[in-house]
């Protein structure tokens, strides 16, 4: 059996607790990628799963944030998957990445829209874990219309099928899904619509169950969560108390 640590942590473009983007120093933002590091390599995850990070955005000091934690978490593998792209003097490039201590095979990028800022979208990847191919996907839905993060849930599951068709390769389990919802897991809204589509796959269980990720500093909301397939067993989760973003990380670990 293989064991996998998983985490995803919306990281709220490097900025911590400020709540306005783009009045964070360059240095205030390095200090705090480093500390996000620093819990990394403490968590020894397989793969971390990433939203609201920066490829090169003047509002998060004009540089490489996932390059930055894969040299100071020591990673050897990273992508991204860039969802807003602007050009000019207010220049900005950021979406959903993922590092990984398994090779990354194959990847492809899905925005659910054409807007250059604030869009949504999602991050798959095929990780080799072993002889394995695990298919894997980071997911970022919309923060405030349920019928949008209905629209990008129907859109994402096409797409899944779609590519399990048309893939040469046989996947070892079906996907993993993770990310930041902006939803609790209520009847009537996206972690549900999710949990109902997947079953096409067979069994799934969602962690967390109880708890709180959102804000960080009084966790009252669950919108970080991770989706498992029921050839994953052994399911161990935790939600870190955790200052370096608005969001907590979700700490998963499983075999399968």
């Amino acid at each position: 059996m293989s064991r996998l640590r998983i985490v995803t942590f919306n990281i709220a473009h490097g900025r911590g607790l400020a709540p306005i983007q783009g009045l964070t120093s360059p240095r205030k933002i390095r200090v705090n990628l480093r500390r996000i590091a620093a819990m990394l390599r403490r968590l020894d995850p397989d793969i971390v799963a990433m939203q609201e990070i920066d490829e090169n955005s003047r509002w998060a000091g004009s540089f490489n944030h996932l390059d930055y934690l894969r040299v100071f978490g020591k990673f050897p593998h990273a992508v991204f998957g860039i969802n807003n792209r602007r050009m000019g003097f207010l220049n900005l490039s950021y979406g959903n990445a993922l590092l990984s201590r398994h090779v990354i095979l194959e990847t492809e990028t899905v925005a659910f829209g054409k807007r250059r800022v604030g869009e949504k979208g999602f991050l798959f990847a095929e990780l080799a874990v072993g002889a394995r191919r695990v298919p894997f996907v980071n997911l970022h839905l919309h923060s405030s219309s349920r019928a949008r993060r209905m629209r990008q849930l129907d859109l994402l599951v096409a797409w899944l099928r779609a590519k399990q068709r048309s893939s040469s390769h046989r996947w070892a389990i079906p996907p993993i899904v993770c990310g930041d919802f902006n939803t609790p897991a209520t009847r009537d809204d996206a972690t549900a619509a999710l949990w109902g589509h997947l079953r096409e796959y067979g069994d799934y269980i969602v962690r967390p169950q109880t708890g709180g990720t959102f804000p960080s500093p009084l966790p009252r909301r669950m919108l970080d969560f991770i989706f498992l397939p029921a050839s994953c067993r052994h399911v161990e989760c935790r939600v870190l108390r955790s200052m370096l973003s608005d969001h907590c990380p979700v700490v998963v670990e499983f075999t399968f």
